[in-house]
């Protein structure tokens, strides 16, 4: 064979493309942590936490004051009693869930400039409010708070508005991924793009100091090997992948909506390891009923 044919000049279109395969995670920008959870934070630390305070100081955002009194009135918070003022909301929700719910509210705002996303967060928060109840109907059991699930089911698809901007033909992908009834959705992404959104989502997560089982279930909630033990995660993080698994399904059933092959892959693995059966969906769907209505 003449070697000339294996030494052949790149051609603009070949150079186009390795140059878009070698894009770093750092060059897509991840938003740093919001200065706001900073500040929360760091009140919360305090032997005596100010409630004026941190109620003065969520009020100044009023899409983060809306949303904490919306979340303190939810199901799994509410005590039957509306909450009317941010001051009651952190007092509802207690100091320790409050810079995690202050995270989940911060991250819309953060991909404010990806433009035509309404649907997709739409969907998160109704898919984090399912993951709540189910964590509250299974119990302690599983070992995962209500909240923690809340925030993980926001986070772990964090990564797909990062790459909406630099990849347009990422829309496509996530079509195909989402149709993928035997590969794991990122090994869709990784060969169309060479980057996949659970990998971005849990470098954000890092960022933001969410706790590390909340990080480690972001980066493998698409694994096939996440729930069976192939792969090594603390039963934290696997449970926390499964109850949203569930939940999403859940959701996606009951609206006939942004259908995935995620549960035909993974179902049967989120049923072994939160202990349950498929007879056990139409109480859950139940149970959940009014977090599923939106």
């Amino acid at each position: 064979m003449d070697s000339s044919l294996n030494n052949k000049p790149p051609t603009p279109h070949s150079d186009a493309v390795e140059s878009r395969m070698k894009i770093e995670i750092r060059d897509i920008g991840i938003p740093p942590r919001p200065t706001i959870l900073t500040q929360i934070e760091q009140e919360t630390a305090k032997d005596e936490p100010d409630f004026i305070y941190l109620a003065r100081l969520l009020s100044k955002d009023v899409g983060l004051s809306a949303g904490m009194i919306k979340i303190a009135n939810s199901p799994y918070f509410s005590f039957g009693k509306k909450v009317p003022t941010v001051q009651e909301a952190l007092l509802v929700l207690g100091l320790k869930v409050v810079v995690k719910t202050v995270a989940g509210l911060a991250l819309k705002d953060a991909f404010k400039h990806v433009p035509n996303m309404e649907r997709f967060w739409d969907a998160s928060a109704l898919t984090a409010e399912v993951a709540a109840c189910v964590a509250k109907h299974l119990g302690r059991h599983i070992g995962i708070r209500p909240e923690d699930a809340h925030t993980f089911a926001l986070f772990r698809d964090c990564g797909i508005p990062m790459l909406m901007i630099p990849f347009p033909e990422y829309r496509d992908v996530l079509i195909r991924a989402n149709n993928e009834t035997a590969r794991p959705f990122t090994e869709v992404e990784e060969g169309a793009i060479g980057l996949n959104h659970a990998t971005l989502g849990a470098d954000l997560a890092e960022g933001w100091l969410l706790p590390e089982d909340t990080c480690l279930a972001i980066r493998h909630h698409h694994a096939l090997g996440a729930l069976d033990g192939s792969i090594e995660l603390p039963e934290s993080s696997r449970r926390l992948i499964a109850v949203a698994q569930l939940a999403e399904y859940l959701v996606q059933t009951h609206t006939a909506q942004s259908l995935t092959s995620e549960w035909e892959k993974l179902g049967a693995d989120c049923l072994a390891c939160l202990e349950l059966s498929p007879d056990d969906l139409p109480e859950i769907g139940a149970v959940c009923a009014t977090s599923l209505a939106g």
